[in-house]
């Protein structure tokens, strides 16, 4: 199964069920630990950017793809 056939299965689920399967992804996003890339990206990003509140969020990012969900620092 492709994953627009999946979106296509998803937007015909009723609402209630579409609901839970956006939970579900939320759940999923927050736990998935990053690969080296995609860290050694959003560490870049964090290094350029000179707005504080964008690399707040980026280092929160970071954190969270390096240790999951809870950090264990």
């Amino acid at each position: 199964m492709t994953a627009a056939e999946i979106i296509e299965a998803i937007n015909q689920l009723p609402r209630e069920e579409q609901t839970k399967v956006v939970e579900f992804a939320r759940q999923v996003t927050r736990e998935r630990l990053l690969s080296p890339e995609e860290l050694g990206e959003l560490a870049q990003r964090m290094a350029e950017t000179d707005d504080l509140a964008e690399a707040d969020r980026l280092q929160r990012q970071i954190v969270r793809g390096f240790y999951g969900r809870e950090s264990h620092a």
